[in-house]
């Protein structure tokens, strides 16, 4: 059977797309900040649709100051010695949604859209791509980050899709197509509806995730990226509502 084109695991191929947060990227004070002796401070990069770690820089005072002035992440580089504008060269720059600092004040997490989907210089989605013993070259083909669930589960959905095993009902779902996966996602609804109806709270988790899993497998036999489908939630999270243009949605 010849399947539509699917995008690999952990590489949707989705260009960003910027959603307004409604939320002005604000600095923490410095004064509360636990900078080292060298006046520098990590900063982790999460994405900020499925949570996964990109990467992790150094910022100090005069980075992170322009991050903010400019909404996009910049970064001191040690090995340069200067301030770092993330894609500056590669294009692959980083919108920066918001700032966090941890418990201890001497981290920092900056949730972004990640341009190019590529955070690391080798090409990779995330620098985190390494658990052998010997590291690999990286690239577009490592292993995704780990991410949300969800967001695993559709990359091992996709994983069968290209790869195929023996006795795997993911494949004999993507072997019966539409048909089959259609009307499995009709069965687990009618299953989850009535698991509602009998306020029961662990069948309404179960048939939930059933629907869930799959609706994931009828996206990747269509080809329909998971990010996409997060992205359209967060355009609709954001958009605002009849007679409130100028409001943030609630």
């Amino acid at each position: 059977m010849t399947y539509p084109a699917a995008p690999e695991p952990g590489h949707g191929a989705l260009p960003v797309s910027s959603v307004p947060s409604h939320q002005p990227l604000q600095c923490p004070p410095l004064e509360m900040l636990r900078f080292d002796d060298a006046g520098l401070i990590p900063a982790i990069a999460q994405d900020w649709l499925d949570g996964a770690v990109l990467m992790v820089a150094w910022m100090n005072r005069a980075s992170l100051e322009q991050t903010v002035a400019t909404g996009e992440a910049h970064y001191w580089s040690r090995s340069r010695q200067e301030l770092w504008h993330k894609g500056a060269t590669s294009g692959h720059y980083q919108r920066v949604r918001k700032l966090r600092y941890d418990c201890d004040q001497d981290v920092l997490l900056l949730t972004v859209e990640q341009v190019g989907d590529v955070a690391c210089h080798t090409g990779a989605r995330s620098c985190f791509y390494d658990s052998g013993a010997e590291p690999s070259p990286g690239g577009p083909h490592a292993p995704a980050p780990p991410a949300d669930a969800v967001s695993e589960l559709y990359q091992l959905i996709v994983q069968r899709r290209q790869q195929p095993e023996d006795g795997s009902y993911t494949n004999a779902l993507f072997r019966g197509g539409d048909n089959r996966i259609l009307k499995k996602i009709g069965e687990e609804s009618a299953e989850l509806v009535m698991a509602c109806k009998d306020d029961d709270a662990n069948a309404i988790s179960a048939e939930a995730a059933d629907v869930l899993y799959h609706m994931l497998v009828a996206l990747a036999h269509h080809g329909v990226p998971w990010r996409q489908v997060l992205l359209e939630l967060a355009q609709r999270r954001n958009k605002s509502r009849p007679g409130q243009a100028n409001l943030p949605p609630t």
